[in-house]
């Protein structure tokens, strides 16, 4: 099992029925789709004359200031459309498109008449409805044309005798569509040619029909989704969002760790130090020291725990052995982890100090997990370059089964915290956990987050 970093797709298209026109479920899906070139033609009109609307008014209403709202909404109405031709795709393109992104609300006078003027997804709605007026009357007349064709030519033999009787160069009398001059389908060797003619407009019919609705299905994931720009401003808008959230945790976690642990201790210390020198001060009192020295010691061995406790702290906040580069941080990494980890590192430079502090900790994270979780006797971690990106690789030959929704080794987000924390940078996170291992889980992160 493959996994990536989520993201929400612009457009999704089901299970289509292809195939001959007899295989089961075709002729249904070119029906369908010979539907909506008929429901397309008939409102293609109306949506060309808003986006014609939606061009002409801005330059028309411009010298009434006032006026530019009203041309922003028509704009914004092509919305509607988008919503229209959506569902439209969605229940007979079979073609589920997303909807664009939502319409920002911005202050100032002229910051909201531009924000309607310029709303990028009723232009593109807008553009779509004008684009629909030309596709729309030739699919439709190019697919209606060869349905009457072969609807006509295969029950020609049925309906003709009831044609009013013309009479033809010969001077006879014939009774049969006339295709050419003196030419009459009222033999039956004429009328088997005329079927045959009919099934194969038939099949073409039936092919152009699909594509038409497939040029169709193509325009509406351009055209009425969101735009690429929109959804990297929402994705980067989600990474910081993300990156502030886990930073909040950090330093409650820190605080919690520092009031909890270390200060209440250091409190214990201040209080076992004052007691000894209450009983060394005092006179008469344990003439030997004996118990004060006692409390000495154990505020000299509880003073060694918080030491220890600051220091891990500290860790947490920046390890010290990045101070020496990245190889030198994996390695230590790898030195206290229980399960044997072999570090191989290939790197031409050293990244930004932000990156490799990520790459730190993410390695640090998928290590716990594998102690915790996996089962592995053997793990390994490899970073290198590759296209211009760091790519950090964590192996282990577990029982597998990881994906981003299980928790991480602490009980929080796992994969997909870390997968939060990696996009901040812009980066990415590729999980390779089939049920019973081996895990490979990649962590591709820029060289430096600067343009």
């Amino acid at each position: 099992m493959s996994t990536s970093q989520p993201t929400a797709p612009v457009s999704r298209t089901a299970e289509l029925a292809r195939g001959a026109l007899w295989r089961p479920g075709v002729m249904a899906r070119t029906w369908r789709e010979t539907g909506y070139l008929a429901l397309a033609l008939l409102l293609a009109p109306f949506a060309f004359a808003h986006a014609v609307l939606a061009v002409v008014l801005p330059p028309s209403l411009a010298v009434t200031v006032l006026g530019l709202f009203v041309a922003g909404w028509v704009v914004v109405a092509g919305r509607a459309w988008g919503g229209l031709y959506r569902g439209m795709a969605r229940g007979m393109l079979g073609v589920a498109v997303a909807p664009p992104l939502p319409r920002r609300r911005v202050r100032g006078f002229w910051r909201r008449a531009g924000a309607l003027l310029g709303d990028g997804a009723g232009w593109r709605a807008l553009a779509f409805g004008a684009l629909s007026l030309p596709l729309a009357v030739v699919s439709f007349s190019v697919s209606v044309a060869f349905l009457a064709i072969a609807l006509g030519g295969t029950t020609h033999w049925f309906w003709y005798r009831w044609l009013p009787a013309q009479e033809g160069p010969d001077g006879r009398m014939h009774r049969g569509a006339q295709l050419a001059d003196g030419y009459f389908v009222d033999t039956p060797l004429r009328q088997w040619i005329l079927i045959a003619i009919g099934l194969v407009a038939l099949l073409v019919w039936h092919r152009m029909t699909l594509a038409f609705g497939h040029l169709f299905r193509l325009l509406s994931a351009a055209l009425l989704g969101p735009s690429a720009a929109s959804l990297r401003v929402q994705f980067l808008e989600q990474s910081r969002g993300a990156a502030v959230t886990d930073a909040d945790a950090r330093l409650r976690r820190i605080e919690r760790d520092l009031h909890d642990g270390t200060q209440a201790r250091l409190v214990a210390v201040a209080m076992q130090i004052g007691d000894a020198r209450e009983r060394l001060a005092g006179a008469g009192a344990d003439p030997d020291g004996a118990e004060a020295l006692g409390l000495l010691d154990e505020a000299h061995g509880a003073l060694k725990d918080t030491l220890v406790e600051l220091r891990d702290i500290a860790r947490g906040i920046h390890p010290p052995a990045l101070d020496d580069g990245l190889a030198v941080a994996l390695a230590t990494l790898a030195s206290r982890c229980p399960v044997p980890v072999a570090v191989e590192v290939d790197l031409p430079g050293r990244p930004a100090p932000e990156v490799e502090t990520i790459a730190y900790f993410a390695v640090a994270e998928l290590l716990t997990n594998v102690v915790r979780h996996s089962g592995a006797t053997a793990a390994s971690v490899r970073a290198d370059v590759v296209d211009g990106a760091l790519r950090v690789r964590v192996r282990d030959d577990g029982c597998g089964g990881a994906r981003f929704a299980l928790p991480g080794a602490s009980g929080g987000s796992g994969l997909a915290g870390l997968s939060d924390r990696v996009a901040t940078v812009d980066g990415s996170v590729d999980v390779d956990s089939p049920a019973g291992g081996p895990t490979v889980v990649t962590v591709h992160l820029p060289l430096s987050v600067t343009p």
